[in-house]
């Protein structure tokens, strides 16, 4: 549901860009402008650019760009929507109010995150009680100090409380059964806390407001030894980590956060100083649940138990998070030793053992290939078979095109590594051509080819393709007659290529001789045989493949190109600083590939 534009403006209106940004970066002021070390970047010389005229701030070292909204949603991983309610209550204007029905959904998001506050305060303030020592010491013997019962709002709900009566005085029945914390019994007539005789462990969302509670059994009842909250229209659980809101702060200091089963587990962590831990709660990890870490995270590292079970779990996790990978972002798994979590394992051996055994981590495509080894016979030819077509189905599951292609390309060698017998023959021819590649001459070769820019070498390569393979170009004059290289000479020849293939249209040979070329072409017709680089991948291809790796050439020019142009017109921006050029840079940068 979008904002109106005049809401926005004002909120822009009354808050400053330097102001708002001046709370997280230093900012030094310089003519009209600010200017600061990137946010977005390391850098030792200021290039991160205020402007509170223009509305807007630029980072030239980053390429990033916006306006105070823009900000904060960068710089704390924010959506827009919490972005604007922020700056607005900064600007001391009232929450824009929506619909008649979001202004309802609002009034029952108020009241359901009020009734969970409000009784995990009351259990907090009851753990307190002389009664409820027991209680305490138990905590104690897990290693949990004052400091993190407070920290984390830890509390107790006894087995005959008031609290529903205290919560009455506030919310109607309808709203408090709504919360998931109490049933009806409808033989006694009353409202039954499902919590407890429990340990009560509050839930809290990304923005700080308590949206469910965790209970820990303490007694020896036939009760279950853990239960949750029911899922509600405020609260799923596959949409919401424990502990993300605390640390989602460290996403500056660091790319990793552990994922943890238990919110034991990240007490403990959290208690050792490891401050960037999540837990999922024993649930399996959701697609929307890796979406939220990356937010902030780009290497979380699932660490879950040691014993069997574990083991299973974090390969069944690792099986279904794999299709949802994607470039620039990780996921790594830690397997414990055997018979551990990471609550008794940083109670035995402290945060740098734990820190320094996490070293292990391993990433997600090496963890399948390992978990997938284990149950390989490798005199087995059937059982080699099963395993590579797992792994052949695991990758195809990965959405990403691009990525699926590397991890295939990845397995592909390990397979090829795995079965050394039966790559026998291939090994040989590729040994020996090794041995026969002169290594002076590659490096002399390399030396000249470096002073060509990469530019020139993409159109030699588009060149080599089409002097080498007439008989399969002399049908693609007019795709050639398109293209349009960066100097004259590049051109000029391509005319006189064009004007051959239609001159020897009914007798085309293979290649060009330089026999067939106008003096002035020698010298690009010998560097474009000597130094195209397209020439070490053709040999024996097809007409087919030969097209593709040419379409596959004309792209990476015109990427090339564009992103000259990007950087031309940067240039021109960070001098300029004009809204005008900028949008036209914006406009540039959305032709990239990805965008």
């Amino acid at each position: 549901m979008k904002y109106p534009k005049d809401y926005l403006d004002e909120i822009k209106l009354r808050l400053k860009v330097s102001q708002v940004i001046g709370k997280s970066v230093k900012l030094k002021k310089r003519g009209k402008e600010y200017i600061a070390l990137s946010p977005f970047s390391n850098e030792k010389t200021p290039s991160f650019t205020i402007s509170d005229e223009k509305g807007f701030y630029h980072c030239f070292s980053s390429g990033e760009h916006g306006n105070i909204f823009d900000f904060l949603m960068k710089t704390k991983s924010l959506k827009f929507g919490e972005a604007v309610k922020m700056l607005a209550e900064e600007a001391g204007m009232p929450i824009y109010k929506f619909s008649k029905y979001d202004e309802e959904r609002e009034k029952r998001w108020k009241i359901y995150t009020n009734i969970i506050k409000n009784y995990s305060d009351l259990c907090h303030e009851e753990l307190k009680q002389e009664k409820n020592l027991k209680i305490l010491e138990y905590l104690k013997k897990r290693g949990l100090t004052k400091n993190e019962i407070i920290f984390f709002n830890i509390g107790y709900s006894p087995f005959n409380s008031n609290f529903v009566e205290k919560l009455k005085d506030k919310f109607d029945e309808t709203q408090i059964q709504s919360s998931g914390i109490y049933y009806f019994d409808k033989e006694n007539k009353k409202q039954i806390d499902k919590f407890r005789g429990r340990i009560i462990f509050p839930f809290k969302n990304l923005i700080n407001s308590t949206v469910a509670l965790a209970g820990r059994a303490v007694s020896n009842t036939k009760q279950a030894k853990y239960i949750n909250s029911p899922e509600t229209e405020f609260y799923k659980k596959g949409n919401n980590l424990y502990n993300i809101h605390n640390a989602k702060q460290l996403n500056q200091t660091t790319n990793e956060v552990f994922i943890v089963e238990g919110y034991m587990d990240v007490i403990s962590l959290y208690r050792s100083g490891i401050k960037n831990v999540v837990a999922n709660m024993g649930t399996a990890l959701t697609e929307k649940q890796l979406d939220l870490i990356w937010r902030f995270f780009k290497n979380p590292v699932i660490c879950l138990d040691g014993d069997e079970s574990g083991k299973i779990a974090a390969l069944r996790a690792a099986e279904k998070l794999f299709p949802f990978m994607k470039s620039g972002f990780n996921i790594y798994f830690l397997t414990l030793p055997e018979n551990m979590d990471p609550d008794n394992y940083i109670n035995q051996n402290g945060k740098d053992s734990f820190l320094n055994f996490s070293k292990n981590k391993k990433e997600i495509q090496n963890f399948i290939w390992d978990s997938y080894y284990q149950e390989v016979d490798t005199n087995s030819p059937q059982s080699l078979a099963l395993f590579e077509k797992k792994i052949q189905s695991v990758c195809n599951q990965i959405k990403d095109t691009t990525l699926k292609k590397y991890f295939l390309d990845n397995y592909s060698k390990r397979l090829f590594e795995l079965t050394p017998s039966l790559n026998f023959k291939k090994n040989k021819i590729y040994q020996f051509k090794k041995i026969q590649t002169p290594l002076q001459e590659t490096k002399r070769l390399h030396n000249q080819r470096i002073k060509f820019s990469e530019i020139d070498l993409k159109q030699y390569s588009i060149l080599y393709l089409i002097i080498n393979n007439l008989n399969y170009f002399c049908n693609k004059i007019e795709l050639i007659s398109e293209i349009n290289f960066s100097n004259d000479l590049f051109n000029e020849f391509k005319t006189s290529l064009i004007s051959y293939l239609i001159s020897n249209e009914k007798n085309i040979k293979k290649k060009l001789d330089s026999e067939d070329c106008e003096k002035k072409f020698l010298d690009l017709f010998k560097n474009v045989n000597k130094f195209a680089p397209v020439k070490m991948i053709t040999e024996n291809k097809n007409e087919q493949s030969l097209l593709n790796i040419f379409y596959e050439i004309l792209d990476e020019i015109k990427e090339i190109e564009l992103n000259n142009k990007i950087q031309a017109l940067e240039d021109k921006v960070a001098k300029e600083m004009d809204e005008k050029l900028y949008a036209e840079l914006l406009s540039l940068k959305s032709h990239r590939k990805g965008h």
